[in-house]
């Protein structure tokens, strides 16, 4: 039961573009698990989306809620789309389109969406609207990830990334070392790796090294990095920015530091790239940045890899924070959520680090025995009806 989607939804959504002619996409809605609470996971919108896609990005979402001990299940949905192809009007079409075809299976006690790659907080407000002014009244606990002008949450863009901060300095800890003068490198500048260098940066870490999609760069005495954050924004770029060097994305990975955050996509410490991994710990900010191949020459060379399910996961604890604000609608200080984050990773790190030294076994095995074993215990309490 728990390698079946416990339900999948799989619709057309055709959409008007600005010169008049239609386009068809394929949009995808998965349900892995909703033993413990309704299904939560995000909205992505891009051109590799397809069902097997959603279907392991579902599951990968149960077991991170589960290690967080969020009361959700796993869910994941995606269009199969460009979305930098497409005007600020097209998106919106398709938004809406997708939301009312997946309407009947979402919904605040059903299944919750977020932003994900390729959407944003607008993309949400959207979807809020659409399934609002079906019901006929606001409904902000519908997706997670607004603005904050329609019920959105403090701290949930930095979330992810924050989360990402804690556990790593939970890791240093556990081994001895401080995070302050720690060395980072970082693969994906964008929402999760940028803001991570940036509180990397400000809890006193050397953040040695970034990149993006066109390229990366270093600087062994540590990157300026707010003075980076406001030359991409100027260039959309990483690349040009003063008292740095060039580098590429493969050497980044090579790079002798303390901790590598590959933040960008899925798959990139392989069979051919593990080998030369130098950093003592790796912190996965992406989802399924590590190969099955990966993960194993990794453990062997004695690298500490804190895997996603755990690492990524301050996303999903602040858009739980969102929901239970919305539904209660009375909204939290940014001091508040911060503070209820740092206790949940923390905690959550505890456990897993716990059974691993215990077991004797990786924090992935680890953190992937306290989902599964959680997730099943809820599934056996429940019984099986009819």
């Amino acid at each position: 039961m728990l390698a079946t989607p416990r339900r999948e939804i799989n619709v057309a959504v055709p959409l008007r573009r600005d010169d008049g002619t239609t386009e068809l996409f394929h949009g995808f809605r998965v349900q892995h698990n909703v033993s413990r609470g309704p299904g939560k996971g995000g909205l992505r919108y891009h051109p590799s989306v397809d069902i097997d896609e959603v279907r392991a990005l579902a599951m990968l979402m149960t077991w991170k809620c589960a290690v967080v001990e969020l009361p959700y299940g796993g869910a994941k949905g995606g269009v199969g789309i460009t979305p930098g192809e497409y005007s600020q009007d097209e998106l919106e079409r398709v938004t809406r389109r997708y939301t009312s075809e997946i309407m009947p299976v979402i919904g605040p006690e059903r299944d919750i969406m977020a932003p994900d790659m390729g959407t944003n907080e607008q993309t949400m407000a959207w979807v809020m609207d659409t399934y609002s002014v079906s019901q006929g009244y606001t409904i902000p606990a519908v997706v997670t990830g607004k603005p904050l002008a329609v019920g959105g949450s403090l701290g949930r863009p930095t979330a992810t990334s924050r989360g990402v901060v804690h556990v790593t300095q939970a890791a240093l800890v556990e081994a001895g070392h401080d995070l302050r003068g720690a060395t980072i490198a970082v693969q994906g500048f964008g929402k999760v790796g940028a803001h991570a260098a940036s509180i990397f940066a400000a809890e006193g870490a050397r953040v040695i090294a970034v990149s993006d999609e066109h390229g990366g760069i270093t600087n062994p005495t540590g990157l300026d990095v707010q003075r980076l954050v406001d030359h991409v924004a100027e260039t959309g770029t990483v690349q040009g920015f003063d008292a740095s060097d060039p580098i590429d994305n493969e050497a980044l990975l090579a790079l002798d530091v303390d901790v590598l955050v590959p933040a960008a996509v899925d798959g990139v410490l392989n069979s051919s790239t593990a080998p030369s991994v130098r950093a003592r710990f790796v912190v996965e900010g992406a989802n399924g940045p590590t190969t099955a191949d990966g993960d194993r020459i990794l453990a062997e060379k004695g690298t500490v890899v804190v895997p996603d399910i755990l690492a990524n996961a301050g996303g999903v604890v602040v858009s739980y924070f969102e929901w239970v604000q919305a539904n209660q609608a009375y909204w939290w200080t940014l001091a508040e959520i911060e503070e209820k984050l740092g206790g949940r990773m923390r905690s959550a790190y505890e456990d897993v680090a716990g059974l691993a030294r215990r077991e004797g076994v990786t924090l992935r095995d680890a953190a992937l025995a306290i989902g599964v074993r959680r997730v099943a215990e809820a599934h056996q309490i429940r019984g099986l009806y009819p």
